[in-house]
């Protein structure tokens, strides 16, 4: 338990959406809460594409950030096309779409300035019975009560924590990006905006919805498509050629969107004409800077290790399926703060109720996702999971788990 005569210290490790959930709640709790990112820049989106959940809203509300129309945009449904661009179905489903971009800004100005600190990327962690001591690669230390790992998939907390838990690569990639709508044709722009799109090609799928345009509009006119594309990608045949740069440097699994090969881009628009509806095809034409990621599920055994909380993707990682990436780390922050509470600051045993509460939450996630993602796989007796009726009512929508 810290004790009374000082704030209890939280020292958060990853910038990213997850850290500064956990940290702009701790901060209003009264902890002393520093937030150290490895990137020595600003982070940057490329573009991504947010689905909103309850918690990600319950969250922004318990930190004081007004949610007002700004934060994205509205749809009233969902929609599928045929490979000539037909209308196969339609649905009914309200949902509320954002951007990483806008939300990291949103909660980046919520905190501190002075206690966000760019060009700390740690490589070892240490802990006693009353405190936990992160070391930077800038030679760089820090002490606290409590150390959260929100770095992310690769993270460094959990393969200290851990280290025979590793992400599994899923068998596909997903390639994304952002179309200026006010640069697609008039007949897309009717098509798309505003609705959630699917179109489904053989062994293939294809979603894609509006958000706020590169200047965070999101009024008509301003807005942006943002895309996700799956297509299946041998690890050892195919992944490694995507992942060479236009250097020549091969990378694992991921690569800077700048980096990505024109060749490799012009194979992937090829497609795009040759598979997607009318629509999609365009909206990958205009897109300005397409990337790929990898997809990996990741199951941590457990969350709290003494001192140490993993949030997030540090702990969990779910295929994109089910839209719940972001709420998920929201709700760990969450449940986390109001552990801490409840204990009145007695971090190793908030954190042991943390960990039980939401490992099951974690597991569960990941698990629908792994069923959502099946046919990409290309397991037996998936072909229902990839029908119209099938991808409307069940990705990326709010549900219990």
């Amino acid at each position: 338990m810290a004790t009374s005569s000082r704030l209890p210290r939280a020292l958060v490790i990853g910038g990213s959406l997850g850290g500064l959930f956990a940290a702009n709640l701790l901060h209003r709790r009264g902890w002393n809460v520093e937030v150290y990112e490895q990137s020595t820049a600003p982070l940057a989106g490329r573009g991504a594409g947010i689905i909103t959940h309850p918690d990600l809203f319950a969250a922004l509300a318990r930190i004081g950030i007004t949610v007002d129309d700004s934060i994205g945009v509205d749809i009233e449904g969902r929609v599928t096309f045929d490979r000539s661009g037909a209308v196969l179905g339609t649905l009914p489903v309200q949902q509320c779409l954002t951007t990483w971009a806008r939300l990291h800004t949103l909660l980046l100005n919520a905190f501190p300035a002075e206690r966000y600190h760019l060009g700390h990327a740690c490589h070892g962690v240490e802990q006693t019975a009353q405190t936990v001591t992160a070391r930077f690669s800038n030679g760089a230390t820090a002490q606290g009560d409590l150390l959260i790992g929100a770095d992310g998939i690769r993270s460094v907390v959990r393969k200290h924590c851990a280290p025979a838990t590793l992400p599994e690569y899923a068998g596909y990639i997903a390639w994304r990006g952002l179309a200026d709508e006010s640069g697609l044709s008039p007949q897309t722009q009717r098509d798309l905006f505003p609705r959630f799109a699917f179109n489904l090609a053989p062994q293939e799928h294809m979603l894609g919805y509006p958000v706020a345009g590169f200047g965070n509009s999101t009024r008509a006119g301003e807005r942006a498509f943002n895309f996700v594309w799956y297509r299946p990608t041998h690890a050892a045949e195919e992944l490694p050629e995507l992942c060479t740069d236009i250097h020549g440097h091969r990378h694992d699994m991921a690569i800077p969107p700048p980096l990505i090969r024109s060749a490799v881009l012009e194979s992937m628009r090829k497609a795009a004409n040759e598979k997607l509806s009318p629509q999609f095809a365009e909206v990958v034409a205009k897109t300005r800077q397409p990337f790929f990621q990898a997809i990996f599920d990741l199951e941590s055994p457990q969350m709290a290790y003494d001192r140490i909380a993993l949030l997030g993707d540090s702990a969990f990682v779910a295929r994109p399926h089910c839209g719940m990436g972001v709420s998920k780390a929201a709700g760990d922050a969450m449940v986390l703060a109001d552990q801490l509470k409840d204990s009145d600051n007695d971090v190793a045993a908030a954190l042991l109720r943390y960990s039980a509460a939401r490992l099951r939450f974690g597991k569960s996630v990941v698990a629908h996702a792994r069923t959502l993602g099946a046919y990409l796989q290309g397991y037996a007796n998936s072909e229902h999971l990839h029908t119209p009726e099938a991808v409307m009512r069940d990705i990326a929508v709010t549900r219990e788990f």
